[in-house]
């Protein structure tokens, strides 16, 4: 279920012609959208370079697409309860490494972010999506943006996107759900016993293992 989610995603993040300007961080909907068109631009334009070596995804999800992903919040909610036990250490230099290995947990959670859209890119076949109305968002800290993947000959895929407002006034995304489940908390139903039998570190090993393997798709039933 998670790499479909993947899957659609990476199709909602590329597949919309909308005119190519700068990025609007202070609208939620715009963002989604200019994104949503740079990114599938890009793919376009380096297709040369993408079939020579797949690797070359890697650039463009680094370039094009995490700047407006807030990663670091995701990773954290991924962590739930294990911050919040970090917080509570008394000793400081335990808390202090603890507070390490968090860190070293949202970079490789960037990394293994990367990696896997990178390789979901790999089977984008122009796919149609159709975005939703933008609504009145003055005073909330987050809103959805719908959208919905539209293939000939196959059901239409809802989808929510949850967007962020940051201290600053800025809009990324951080979770999708998609068929009524979240991405972020199917992730953090995966390494929940992980996390409390084996560490943190172990989750870290795991995924940074994971994004050092070649770009492909791996599809369903393969590696996360």
């Amino acid at each position: 279920m998670f790499k479909k989610f993947l899957m659609v995603l990476a199709l909602t993040v590329s597949a919309v012609s909308v005119a190519s300007d700068a990025v609007d961080l202070k609208d939620p909907y715009k963002m989604v959208r200019q994104v949503s068109d740079n990114t599938f631009q890009r793919i376009t334009r380096d297709q040369a370079l993408i079939k020579q070596d797949n690797e070359h995804l890697r650039v463009i999800v680094s370039e094009e697409l995490m700047p407006y992903i807030d990663y670091k919040y995701a990773a954290l909610r991924v962590l739930g309860s294990h911050v919040s036990k970090v917080r509570a250490i008394k000793d400081p230099a335990e808390q202090k490494q603890a507070v390490e290995d968090i860190k070293r947990f949202i970079d490789v959670f960037q990394q293994y972010l990367v990696a896997t859209y990178a390789g979901v890119f790999t089977q984008y076949t122009n796919q149609q999506v159709e975005f939703g109305q933008s609504k009145a968002f003055a005073g909330q800290d987050v809103v959805l943006v719908k959208t919905k993947i539209v293939e000939s000959g196959k059901p239409e895929i809802k989808i929510d996107f949850k967007v962020r407002e940051d201290r600053s006034g800025e809009w990324r995304a951080y979770d999708m759900v998609a068929e009524g489940i979240s991405l972020l908390d199917a992730k953090q139903s995966e390494f929940q016993g992980i996390l409390r039998q084996q560490g943190i570190e172990h989750v870290s090993n795991l995924l940074e293992q994971k994004s050092t393997l070649p770009v492909q798709f791996r599809g369903e039933g393969g590696d996360e």
